[in-house]
């Protein structure tokens, strides 16, 4: 009978140690989809479009950001509102006032953000405006089309074709740097006082032939950055 008691608390106390473990193991698992789920909220879920001063002493060199008139606050990092699903559409069906908003003013299947750049120097100011791919899935980037509007000049941006990486139709070809550069463009000779408005477009472009159902629930992730250019390191870096 001893010897019977012995076993049956040596297996009490193993199923005691037993359920710590799968409680600490329950506990680990959990706090590590916790993790995982932070590290892809910040990845994947920081607004559609970021814009952002390449560094905050373009704050104090004169070059200013903003995105009201109403409020010329100097502002380090623009983000725009959130899209969670676009579905192709012609370029033919954005509005034709689509420069005349100001922020965010997202439409039915594509991402419109307008935002304002001034010169508060006394001096000529230089700078560039990038735009980077950060992520993409399913390809979703082949029917791209991102459309900036510098003041009153327009450019319309994409993706090479498929057969030959030519341009398509009306675009200009987005780069391939190693960097996810596709866009580099440069603003020069900006007098004192001058303001540029300046308004991105993105959407999916059901006319381009890669427009196919193979990139359905795909995901492209982009933002925008603006350097001074101040020296001849930053411009031969950026070119």
């Amino acid at each position: 009978m001893a010897n019977s008691v012995v076993v049956k608390a040596d297996r009490v106390r193993g199923w005691k140690k037993l359920g710590k473990f799968v409680k600490l193991a329950i506990f680990l698992l959990l706090l590590l989809l916790i993790i995982i789920y932070i590290v892809l909220k910040v990845l994947f879920n920081d607004g559609s479009f970021i814009v952002s001063l390449s560094d905050n002493k373009m704050l104090y060199s004169g070059l200013s950001m903003y995105e009201s008139l109403n409020d010329p606050t100097p502002k380090r990092k623009l983000k725009a509102d959130d899209v969670q699903f676009l579905d192709n559409i012609s370029i033919k069906w954005l509005p034709d006032d689509i420069t005349e908003h100001e922020g965010s003013h997202n439409g039915k299947n594509y991402i419109a953000y307008s935002f304002y750049v001034e010169n508060t120097s006394n001096t000529v100011k230089n700078y560039w405006y990038k735009i980077v791919m950060d992520d993409v899935i399913l390809n979703a980037d082949e029917a791209l089309r991102i459309m900036i509007y510098l003041n009153n000049d327009r450019t319309v941006y994409a993706k090479g074709n498929s057969i030959d990486r030519e341009p398509e139709p009306d675009t200009t070809k987005f780069r391939d740097d190693k960097d996810g550069t596709i866009i580099l463009e440069p603003r020069r000779d900006m007098q004192p006082k001058d303001l540029d408005k300046i308004t991105v477009v993105i959407w999916i472009e059901g006319d381009d032939p890669e427009c196919i159902n193979a990139i359905i629930g795909g995901h492209a992730r982009l933002h925008m950055t603006l350097t001074e250019e101040n020296t001849e390191d930053t411009i031969k870096e950026l070119e």
